[in-house]
């Protein structure tokens, strides 16, 4: 028997760290435990269509500090596309004896199904808007964050010049983590985020507030966000491949209905996909790099149907229903400490 062979995908949304997430695995897997990588190109969809291509150490060189990934990736749900017989058979092609899967929450809910069908897979979770439940964090959040800061910073400078109102809108489609950090870090005069209703009144209210003061007021806005009295986020592109709706614009309507009510001229600025791209913080280079080096022992292990996770400071398995099935948001405890410094 020769030796064994792990398949290795990206998928879903880029992410920073993800090819830190590549190189940790390949590189104990290669010098720990003598496997073998195949690199599954663009997701799923690699797997469906039977595009591999061999993974040696020698490609992950130097990996750690580059955005994006390697690999490629994409949105493709396997479900449609052949399902767990079409995976079985590329993998059976390529030799290989299990599946590390990097995404989120439709990646990880896949990589259950295919678990529960007798596909050997462990998951790792990647979700820039760390709303995954059973790990405490996932990398590209932080780094998403800083850039998310560092932006909302820039937009102030120019709103304190013009006198103006400035709405900056960030991702998070069901919870608000990232604007909820971002808004904390910049000094925000209100964070709307996806689990908090607030009326259009109240922000009005913190953006005279400020502007009584003789500040630029700066509103942060979770894309997820729905203004109090309405049912859905705002979402006027459509669906993605797993169903989920493209939101996006919620800032570009919040900003006119600021001005009309205060009569502070007010703009808005849509950061996305400024907050994916780039090179990973390096408290992300750790995160996903202990990710890949416990993945690949967890295949060792045969713990299918598994993802790694960080508890604490620890770096553990737990199961993927348990990942898969609830959404970590964001505590109304944890907003209602942010607001006390809001206006």
């Amino acid at each position: 028997m020769g030796p064994v062979t792990i398949g290795i995908l990206t998928s879903g949304g880029d992410c920073p760290g993800l090819n830190a997430v590549i190189r940790g695995a390949v590189i104990k897997g290669d010098r720990i435990h003598g496997v073998q990588f195949a690199g599954v190109r663009d997701g799923w969809r690699g797997l469906v269509e039977d595009d591999v291509v061999d993974l040696p150490r020698y490609d992950v060189r130097g990996l750690a500090r580059m955005g994006g990934t390697i690999l490629g990736t994409s949105r493709t749900n396997p479900f449609d596309h052949g399902g767990v017989d079409r995976v079985r058979e590329t993998m059976d092609k390529h030799g290989m004896t299990a599946l590390i899967a990097i995404g989120g929450e439709g990646t990880l809910t896949a990589a259950r199904r295919l678990s529960d069908e007798g596909i050997p897979v462990v998951g790792v979770p990647k979700t820039i808007d760390n709303d995954l439940s059973a790990t405490d964090y996932t990398f590209g959040f932080d780094t998403a964050v800083s850039i998310a800061t560092e932006s909302i910073d820039r937009l102030r400078t120019t709103a304190e010049s013009h006198h103006r109102c400035m709405v900056v809108e960030v991702m998070g489609r069901h919870v608000g983590w990232i604007a909820l950090h971002a808004g904390i870090a910049s000094g925000a005069h209100a964070i709307l985020i996806p689990e908090v209703d607030v009326e259009i009144e109240q922000i009005c209210a913190w953006v005279e507030l400020a502007r009584d003061r003789g500040r630029a007021p700066v509103i942060v806005v979770a894309e997820g966000f729905v203004p109090a009295g309405e049912k859905h986020p705002h979402a006027p592109r459509g669906l993605d491949a797993f169903g989920r709706p493209r939101l996006g614009g919620i800032g570009e309507r919040l900003a006119p209905q600021i001005e009309e009510r205060t009569g502070i001229e007010t703009r808005s600025a849509t950061l996305g996909h400024l907050q994916r791209g780039g090179v990973p913080s390096a408290y992300d280079r750790v995160l996903a790099t202990r990710f890949g080096t416990a993945a690949v022992d967890a295949v060792i292990e045969k713990r299918w149907g598994t993802m790694v996770s960080l508890i604490g400071t620890e770096i553990r398995s737990v199961d993927l229903h348990s990942a898969t099935t609830v959404l970590k948001t964001v505590p109304q405890q944890r907003w209602d400490e942010a607001a006390i410094l809001f206006g």
